[in-house]
C-alpha cells in the first residue's frame, strides 16, 4: 500500500529551506564571474554627462535608474532634455516620456539647444532666417533619426501603461535611455506611498532585466522659500522614491543670484555665482577615485537655453564627443 502523506505538514517551510540553501553559495563560486568582469570593466564603453569637467565624477551605467528631484520651474526638463541630446551624442538610444509637455514642444526645445541659437531672435524672423532654420531643424531631426523617441501622452497616465511603454522600448525598440517626466503625472496621489514604491521598483527591475537606463524626473514638497537649497529627503511622498535607484540628483536654480542681480546689477555680490546646480546625492556603484557626489555648477546660456560648464563657454555641439562648441558660433 502506498504511503499517504499528511496535508497537515507545512510544506512552505521546506519551500523556503530549500531556497535559502540554494541562495547561500562560497564566495568562489564567484571567482570566475569576477575574472571576466575585470576583462569586460575596461572594454565598457564609459556614458557621460555633457559636461567634460564632470567625467570623473559621474558617469550612467547600464541596469541603473537615476532619479531627478526638484521643484516646479527648476530646470529639470531643460536638463533632461540637454542629457538627452549629449546621450544620442555618444550613440546611445534615448525616448522621452513627457506627460507635461506635448511632444511639439519637448522638440521645439530639444532643436533650439541642438542649433545654439534663439530662433525668436529678429535676424530669423524674416524669409531668409526662417529658411536657415529649416535648414538647421531639417539636420537636427536627420540627426536624431534613430535615436530618439517620444511618448505621445499628456497628463495623468495609468501607471501600469507607463511601465509597459517603458518594457516595450526596452526589449522591442531596444532603446538604452528612457526618461520618464515624471513621476507624479504616473502615482499621482502624494499618499500613495505603496504605489509610487511599486512603480519605481518595476522601472529599477526593467532596467536590470533589459541593461537599459531609466530616467525619472520628481518633484519636491514645498520649501520655506523659492531659494531654499532643497535636500534628497524634500521629495514628494514615499522614501523609497530615493531609496532605490542608484543615482539621485538635485536640481536646483539659483533664485538668490536672479534676485540679487535684478536688484544690484554689475555690482550684484552674486553675480559670478552659477545660475543652475546640478547636486549628486547618490551614485550607488561609483568605482573612481574622485568625489562620486559632485556638486555640478552650471552656467544658463540663454539663447540656447543650454547649460555651460563655465560663465562664459560657448553652447555645446552634440553630434561630436567631448561637446566641442557650436559650428554656428
Amino acid at each position: 500500500m502506498a504511503n499517504i502523506i499528511p496535508d497537515d505538514i507545512d510544506f512552505n517551510f521546506y519551500a523556503r529551506e530549500t531556497e535559502a540553501k540554494t541562495l547561500v553559495r562560497p564566495a568562489s563560486a564567484w571567482h570566475e564571474d569576477l575574472r571576466s568582469r575585470l576583462r569586460t570593466k575596461a572594454k565598457e564603453k564609459a556614458v557621460y554627462l555633457p559636461w567634460t569637467k564632470t567625467r570623473n565624477d559621474f558617469a550612467f551605467r547600464k541596469a541603473e535608474t537615476s532619479l531627478y528631484l526638484g521643484g516646479n520651474g527648476q530646470g529639470k526638463s531643460l536638463i533632461l532634455g540637454q542629457i538627452a541630446l549629449s546621450l544620442m551624442g555618444q550613440g546611445e538610444r534615448c525616448c522621452i516620456a513627457s506627460f507635461e509637455m506635448k511632444p511639439l514642444v519637448t522638440l521645439q526645445r530639444m532643436a533650439r539647444q541642438y542649433c545654439g541659437m534663439n530662433p525668436l531672435s529678429p535676424e530669423f524672423q524674416g524669409d531668409a532666417g526662417i529658411a536657415e532654420l529649416e535648414q538647421l531643424y531639417q539636420e537636427f531631426f536627420e540627426w536624431s533619426d534613430d535615436r530618439l523617441w517620444l511618448y505621445d501622452q499628456q497628463g495623468t497616465a495609468n501607471a501600469d501603461t507607463v511601465i509597459g511603454m517603458a518594457r516595450y522600448c526596452a526589449k522591442e525598440l531596444k532603446v538604452d535611455h528612457i526618461i520618464i517626466d515624471n513621476l507624479s503625472k504616473c502615482v499621482r496621489a502624494e499618499d500613495d506611498y505603496n504605489g509610487q514604491k511599486a512603480f519605481v521598483e518595476e522601472c529599477a527591475a526593467i532596467a536590470r532585466d533589459y541593461d537599459r537606463h531609466i530616467h525619472i524626473a520628481h518633484h519636491l514638497k514645498k520649501l520655506g522659500k523659492e531659494s531654499d537649497l532643497p535636500d534628497k529627503n524634500d521629495g514628494k511622498g514615499s522614501g523609497a522614491i530615493t531609496d532605490c535607484p542608484d543615482n539621485v540628483f538635485m536640481v536646483y536654480r539659483n533664485k538668490a543670484k536672479e534676485d540679487d542681480v535684478k536688484l544690484h546689477g554689475s555690482k550684484a555680490a552674486k553675480k559670478s555665482d552659477p545660475d543652475q546646480y546640478l547636486l549628486c546625492r547618490k551614485q550607488r556603484n561609483y568605482e573612481g577615485s574622485d568625489d562620486g557626489e559632485p556638486s555640478i555648477g552650471l552656467w544658463f546660456h540663454r539663447d540656447s537655453t543650454q547649460y555651460v560648464a563655465e560663465a562664459f563657454d560657448k553652447p555645446m555641439f552634440f553630434p561630436n564627443f567631448p561637446h566641442t562648441a557650436t559650428p554656428n558660433y
